[in-house]
């Protein structure tokens, strides 16, 4: 009877001697995670997207791309989030690829956020074999079959974890919204850069770490366009946020995986923008180098400073998908009227008092600010460009100032409000 004492204390004291997070983790009913990246760099020149100037194809490659996924998993209940090193889902890409991802893994829609960096200086994706090159059209059969490799990866490589957030700050964004006056008076909004304009400085960081520490990822939610280079530039990148995922995992260990998703920054460029090339001259440091290493550190910092770490036990994940129907212009002079044109994807999901709000469009930053006050979480991920590509969604008041934005916009003045309604209710419901 002694001994047997004698070791019940000798567990006992084992077991008070844990870290309570790991204790947490391990419970069976516990959170897990998987993580993953692939390399989607094309292996032949490519039309790329963001400028409609630029007509050659690409003729070389600056830095890698690559699509990254970041999976969880709580009970039966499961959240995918990809992050690829591309501008977007335009010409029907995000139904074709959300398919065959959905498919392959029995997901519910609302189980998956399928998002793009918006890097201006990578492929454009398209199914059209008439209108298309041929070579974007095999690019972007190939990248279906490289993304169902790397979710089956995240998926398949689940272990317990524990999560961390931190919050930062980075001034690599800047407003694009630039008020020019001509000498005669007349007032006009330009691309340029408009340094007291509204802006979203947030850097949110979430450390998903193993029992023992380790990190498996940091994925990190920042607001700003990958538009620092150019139409002049021929030479694939992943622009500002693709350097900056590229810097936090050389820094971290390449085994760490680093999705960014990108917050509401459809007025949002960096601070130097649309420039020719890199500039290689001795002694100066390329500009999409510079704003992606600013903000790669600064990830770093806020994911070394990460203290917080919750228990994980009991953790629920819960997720809504909806297509709002918004309300459009009027066009020439015809009452605006529901087409495929209004459609837009909103994707919720709560991940403990972690939220993600996915939209399927280019979302004014002031947009993303206030879906962030009325979240009832802690820490809200606003993720652009995710599950959809309706174009750009501008509040009131900048329909009022009009610009580049606006007049490309297929969406009526309301259709904001809408928006941000309808996602703050989501996410309460949650």
């Amino acid at each position: 009877m002694r001994t047997f004492f004698l070791a019940i204390g000798w567990l006992l004291s084992i077991v008070l001697a844990m870290d309570p997070s790991q204790l947490h983790a391990e419970t069976p009913d516990g959170l897990k995670a998987g993580a993953a990246r692939i390399d989607i760099t094309p292996d032949k020149p490519v039309q790329m997207s963001g400028y409609a100037s630029r007509k050659d194809l690409s003729t070389g490659v600056h830095d890698p791309l690559s699509a990254r996924v970041l999976a969880f998993k709580a009970g039966e209940k499961r959240l995918v989030l990809v992050s690829t090193d591309i501008i977007g889902f335009y010409e029907g890409t995000a139904d074709y690829l959300r398919k065959a991802l959905q498919g392959e893994f029995q997901l519910e829609p609302s189980e998956l956020f399928l998002a793009a960096i918006h890097t201006h200086a990578g492929p454009s994706l398209t199914l059209n074999k008439e209108r298309g090159h041929p070579h974007n059209v095999e690019y972007t059969e190939t990248l279906k079959d490289k993304l169902i490799e790397v979710v089956h990866q995240a998926l398949g490589g689940m272990e317990p974890v524990r999560i961390g957030l931190g919050v930062g700050a980075c001034p690599v964004g800047a407003n694009r919204r630039e008020l020019r006056v001509t000498n005669d008076g007349k007032t006009s909004i330009v691309l340029g850069r408009n340094p007291d304009g509204v802006t979203d400085k947030e850097v949110l960081v979430m450390e998903v770490a193993r029992p023992n520490g380790t990190p498996l990822a940091v994925a990190f939610d920042y607001a700003t366009h990958g538009t620092s280079l150019g139409p002049g530039n021929y030479v694939i990148s992943g622009d500002v946020p693709g350097l900056a995922e590229q810097l936090v995992e050389r820094i971290l260990g390449f085994d760490t995986i680093a999705p960014v998703f990108i917050g509401a920054s459809g007025n949002i460029d960096p601070w130097y923008r649309v420039l020719p090339a890199f500039n290689d001259k001795p002694g100066w440091i390329p500009e999409p180098v510079l704003l992606g290493t600013l903000l790669g550190q600064e990830i770093v910092h806020v994911y070394r400073d990460i203290k917080d770490r919750p228990p994980v036990d009991g953790i629920k994940i819960t997720s809504r998908f909806a297509t709002l129907q918004l309300p459009t212009k009027p066009r020439e002079g015809v009452s605006p009227v529901k087409t495929d044109a209004s459609a837009f994807a909103i994707t919720v999901a709560r991940l403990g008092d972690v939220a993600f709000v996915g939209l399927g469009g280019e979302v004014f930053t002031e947009i993303g600010l206030a879906i962030k006050a009325g979240s009832p979480c802690r820490h809200t991920f606003v993720i652009t460009h995710c599950n959809g590509a309706a174009g750009y969604l501008a509040p009131k008041e900048a329909h009022v100032q009009g610009g580049y934005e606006v007049t490309s916009s297929p969406f009526a003045p309301q259709a904001a409000d809408v928006v941000i309604r309808e996602a703050i209710h989501m996410l309460h419901d949650l």
